[in-house]
């Protein structure tokens, strides 16, 4: 009864508020709040192949499929769900955001026969500084919706590069184009792998990371994020 009060004296101080839109959460509500949930953009690229998304990869790297869960737009609800995640340190907006995911992709044909997710890294630096990986926290929301196993361990950055953001096209694609390298890469052999990261715009980061795991014998690679753009 007193861990109760004292909750709810917390509770009036300092209220919960809705990662989306700021707003106060009512008690049975949690992090987002109803009306944002039922506003937030969705793509349906899950169940398209051929897609605006995968558009961009072709002819640099062999996808099964390509998708983004939301349209992100500035100022909008998907990225204040994404500055919560990657500069407040809100972990449980990527775990929401992968939540998400996981519900699209979880019936999807293209997406069938997952066996591993494959978080983009943070090289080690960044990742202290930051205190966690944000596709990490992607990739277990979607692993809680289907089961399939988070492989953290496969795929690491090997240096430490600059921010992609402000960056041309052509500048992400030098800033990422050799620093990953694949770890165990006899257990993804014959493998269907899912890479995932937050936003998806030039899509380089992604394409560095799918052309490192491509050399590995038999293996499928799709890609998934939370947000690309409208």
């Amino acid at each position: 009864m007193k861990f109760n009060f004292i909750n709810s004296i917390i509770g009036l101080l300092y209220p919960s508020v809705c990662a989306a839109c700021g707003n106060s959460l009512f008690k049975w509500e949690n992090l987002v709040c109803i009306r944002c949930r039922s506003l937030l953009p969705r793509t349906g690229y899950e169940l398209n192949e051929d897609n605006p998304l995968a558009r961009m990869f072709y002819g640099k790297v062999r996808l099964k499929a390509v998708t983004a869960c939301f349209f992100f737009s500035k100022e909008g609800k998907v990225q204040h769900l994404i500055l919560e995640l990657k500069y407040r340190g809100n972990k449980d907006a990527g775990v929401f955001l992968g939540q998400e995911i996981g519900k699209s992709i979880k019936e999807a044909p293209l997406f069938e026969g997952l066996d591993w997710l494959i978080p983009v890294p943070l090289h080690p630096k960044r990742e202290k500084e930051r205190g966690y990986n944000q596709s990490m926290m992607i990739a277990q929301g979607i692993s809680e919706v289907t089961g399939i196993p988070v492989g953290e361990a496969f795929l690491i950055r090997s240096v430490n590069t600059a921010t992609q953001t402000h960056k041309t096209k052509d500048e992400r694609w030098e800033n990422v184009r050799d620093i990953f390298e694949v770890r165990h890469p006899e257990r993804l052999e014959g493998k269907y792998v899912l890479l995932v990261d937050d936003v998806l715009t030039t899509g380089a980061t992604l394409e560095a990371c799918a052309l490192k795991l491509s050399a590995i014998p038999n293996i499928v690679i799709s890609c998934a994020t939370a947000a690309c753009a409208g």
